[in-house]
C-alpha cells in the first residue's frame, strides 16, 4: 500500500536507482510490515535549477547526492515503526548504492484506508 515517489539530481544510473528502490521497499518490508509484491515506485530526475534544496537545514550538510523520498502509506503505524522506517532506509540505501546518511531525506504521508483504489475502481481496503 505504500505510494514511493524518490526525486534526485539528474545524472545517477539505472542501477543507482533501482538500488534506492529497493532499499527502500526492502525498509518496508521490514518495519511496516508490507506484503510482498506491494511496490509501487516512481522515480524523478531533475536537472539543475529543477532540484532546489537547502544544503545545511537543520545543521545537516547535504551534498548533489540528495534523495528525497516521500511514501504515501496508510495511517496505522506508531512512532517507533515510522522511526524503525527511517533508520531502516537510511542503512540500506548506504549500503547499496552509497547513499550518505546526511543526503537521505524522507517524507510520511498518512491517509486513511479508504483513500486507497488499486484498480477496478474498488477501494479494496473498505470492508
Amino acid at each position: 500500500m505504500p505510494l514511493i515517489r524518490i526525486s534526485l539530481k539528474k545524472g545517477t544510473s539505472p542501477a543507482h536507482r533501482t538500488a534506492i528502490a529497493d532499499g527502500v521497499y526492502e525498509a518496508l518490508r521490514e518495519t511496516f510490515n508490507v506484503p510482498e509484491n506491494d511496490r509501487f515506485v516512481t522515480i524523478h530526475e531533475h536537472g539543475d535549477g529543477d532540484f532546489i534544496y537547502d544544503p545545511t537545514y537543520m545543521n545537516i550538510q547535504r551534498s548533489d547526492g540528495l534523495v528525497i523520498i516521500q511514501a504515501t502509506v496508510s495511517n496505522t503505524r506508531d512512532r517507533a515503526q515510522k522511526q524503525a522506517l527511517y533508520k531502516r532506509i537510511v542503512e540500506k540505501l548506504a549500503k547499496d548504492p552509497g547513499v550518505r546518511p546526511e543526503d537521505v531525506f524522507i517524507n510520511l504521508i498518512e491517509v486513511l484506508p479508504e483513500n486507497w483504489s488499486f484498480g477496478n475502481g474498488i477501494a479494496q481496503y473498505v470492508k
